[in-house]
């Protein structure tokens, strides 16, 4: 039985826009740790096989030491690694992937066109292809059917596994066809779990690191244990930060910085986390600036937002013949027209407050 490692999605150099130029610059030089702690993983857990199914880059443009770190880390795992470029760091005769030198143990797909490359001495064969542009609408498994001659088959591709995408659409028919025993898909940043089409197993790992807001949680790359007709694995987190969105009822809470870290998990220092404030809360102003600077310590990354919502007894004033129950009435029928727009509960709290300022006046 071999022992596989599928990673995909690293995007290295990201630009990560919502950080400062700082921090954004050490979240590349940590995306590069990556490369380290991957090769460091294949060595312990005794890899037979390395398979990258693409976007390792997130676009043409590469830092010089991204470029040498990958080549560096990738030769130094003591096994074969096949890559097979995504829609972000597409193949092409201008590429990393054509002018850089790769170490021997590293094969990169460079046709648009599904070939294999056979390993007697593993008793497999692994297939893949490369994209060669941004956008393909045709599926790489289009008519596709691996050998079947008793080794085990593999393969190594970016792609959606989904109809009508852009970026390789892959029917689950035809993975099902594809008599492959297992599938290592790249392009979706959430891990799938193992996955089965007919006798195929097939699996996205998700990114290693997660960049944003829209990829929470633990990330890493796939532990494979694989013979011709069986397959099974194990995710192994490998993310150096997580990013975390935590909701925190600050209702009755009259010291919020209290109510926040109360409801925070031990260790947060090394990770970027975006927490909602909601609940009840009265009509006075909310100072998110100076509740993010008291609490920007426990993290490496801090957004705050507001999405409570006025107490139930406030919206009963609509009911007065005065300005306020004017204004709130307008505010109570926007909030049930559009019960998930957070402008219209903020404009209510706004604009009780500056009447509550003045005199209120009877209509």
């Amino acid at each position: 039985m071999l022992n596989i490692i599928h990673g995909a999605d690293f995007h290295l150099d990201s630009p990560f826009s919502g950080l400062s130029p700082e921090r954004a610059a050490q979240r590349r030089g940590e995306q590069r740790d990556l490369l380290t702690r991957l090769a460091q993983l294949a060595r312990e857990k005794q890899a037979d096989l390395v398979l990258l199914s693409g976007d390792l880059l997130d676009g043409e443009t590469v830092y010089r030491e991204t470029a040498q770190a990958l080549s560096q880390a990738l030769g130094g795992i003591p096994c074969p690694v096949f890559l097979a470029p995504g829609n972000h760091d597409c193949y092409s005769p201008s590429s990393v992937y054509a002018t850089l030198d790769w170490p021997d143990n590293v094969h990169i797909f460079t046709s648009p066109a599904v070939e294999g490359v056979d390993l007697p001495q593993l008793n497999c064969t692994v297939y893949g292809r490369a994209f060669c542009s941004p956008h393909e609408t045709d599926s790489p498994l289009a008519g596709f059917q691996a050998a079947e001659d008793g080794r085990l088959t593999l393969a190594c591709l970016h792609g959606d596994a989904a109809p009508g995408s852009g970026y390789g659409p892959i029917s689950q028919e035809e993975i099902a066809a594809s008599g492959l025993d297992y599938l290592a898909l790249g392009h979706v940043h959430q891990y799938s779990g193992l996955q089965r089409a007919g006798r195929t197993v097939w699996a996205y790992p998700g990114c290693p690191e997660g960049r944003g807001f829209d990829e929470t949680g633990e990330k890493g790359v796939l532990l494979l244990h694989a013979q011709p007709g069986q397959v099974v694995g194990e995710f192994v987190p490998l993310c150096r930060r997580r990013y975390q969105i935590l909701s925190v009822d600050v209702t009755g809470a009259e010291d919020l910085a209290a109510a926040v870290r109360a409801a925070l998990p031990p260790d947060t220092a090394g990770d970027i986390y975006r927490i909602l404030l909601t609940g009840e809360r009265g009509a006075e102003a909310l100072d998110l600036e100076g509740l993010t600077r008291a609490l920007a310590p426990r993290f490496y990354g801090l957004t705050l937002r507001d999405q409570t919502r006025l107490p139930t007894d406030l919206w009963k004033r609509r009911e007065e013949d005065t300005l306020t129950g004017l204004f709130l009435r307008a505010m109570w029928t926007k909030c049930q027209e559009e019960p998930e727009e957070r402008t219209y509960q903020m404009a209510a709290r706004f604009g009780l407050a500056a009447l509550e300022g003045g005199e209120d006046v009877s209509l």
